[in-house]
C-alpha cells in the first residue's frame, strides 16, 4: 500500500502503542485520526502528528467501552477527513493478573467492551466506506495473549482469542472486497498498560512501542502483490 496521503483511524491513538503507531504513520504522510478517551494527550498526539509530516491530524474522544459513542464518532471522523483507508484497531486495557473470582465485574465488563466488542462495533460501523476505497487495510494489534494462555489472565486472553477469531473470519469475509485485514500479535510491550490496572512488571524487558509502530508501517506498506496477514512478535 502507498501510504502517503492515506487517512489512518487508530484506536488507543493517545499514548503507549498507538500515539507510536501516529507518529509513525504521520511520518509516511498519513491523515491521522486518533481516537481515545483523554482530550489533552489527543491534542498532544494531533499536534506532534504534523509536526512529524501528517498532512492533516485530529483526535477525536470516545469511550469504546459505550457503544452508543461509536457510530456517532465514527460518523464524525468520515465527515472531518471524507474518507478513512486504514483502520488500526489497537486500544486496549488491562486487568491485574490473577483468577477470575478475584476480577471485579465491572472490570471484566470494561476489558470486553473496549478490547474485543468495542473493536467490532467500531469495525462494522467504519466497513463500508473502507470497501469503497481502492486500497484499504484494517490492522488489529491483537496480543500473544491471543495465541498463548498464561495464568492469571482469564479475562484479558480470552478477548484476545476473540479478537483472533474476528480477525480471521474477517480476512475470509472480506477476501474479495479489496479489505486487507491483518493480525499482530505482539509480546509484552513497554507501555503503562500494566501500570493503569495496578500491576508492577519489569517493562523495560519489554518491547519499546516505538519500535512495534515500525512493524506496523512495514506491514501496511507492503506493495500490492505482498501482505502479511499474521505477524507475532518475541522479545
Amino acid at each position: 500500500m502507498q501510504l502517503n496521503g492515506k487517512t489512518a483511524l487508530v484506536t488507543g491513538g493517545s499514548d503507549g502503542i498507538g500515539r507510536h503507531i501516529c507518529l509513525k504513520l504521520a511520518a509516511q504522510g498519513v491523515r491521522i485520526a486518533a481516537l481515545g478517551r483523554n482530550r489533552g494527550r489527543l491534542d498532544d498526539v494531533a499536534a506532534d502528528a504534523i509536526a512529524a509530516g501528517a498532512p492533516a491530524a485530529q483526535g477525536f474522544v470516545c469511550d469504546l467501552a459505550q457503544t452508543d459513542q461509536i457510530d456517532a464518532m465514527a460518523s464524525a471522523i468520515q465527515n472531518e477527513f471524507g474518507t478513512i483507508d486504514i483502520l488500526i484497531n489497537n486500544a486496549g486495557i488491562w486487568h491485574k493478573a490473577g483468577p477470575v473470582d478475584s476480577i471485579q465485574p465491572k472490570i471484566i465488563d470494561d476489558t470486553v467492551a473496549v478490547n474485543l466488542s468495542g473493536a467490532i462495533h467500531l469495525t462494522r460501523a467504519v466497513l463500508p466506506g473502507l470497501r469503497s476505497r481502492e486500497e484499504a487495510a484494517i490492522l488489529n494489534v491483537v496480543s500473544k495473549s491471543g495465541v498463548l494462555a498464561q495464568a492469571g489472565q482469564s479475562v484479558y486472553t480470552a478477548t484476545k482469542y476473540g479478537m483472533r477469531g474476528f480477525t480471521d473470519v474477517l480476512k475470509e469475509d472480506e477476501a474479495e472486497s479489496g479489505v486487507r485485514v491483518a493480525g499482530l500479535y505482539q509480546s509484552g510491550t513497554n507501555t503503562g498498560m500494566f501500570a493503569k490496572a495496578g500491576e508492577d512488571v519489569p517493562n523495560h524487558i519489554f518491547t519499546e512501542p516505538d519500535d512495534l509502530a515500525d512493524v506496523v508501517v512495514f506491514m501496511l506498506s507492503r506493495p500490492a502483490k505482498l501482505w502479511m496477514h499474521d505477524v507475532r512478535i518475541e522479545l
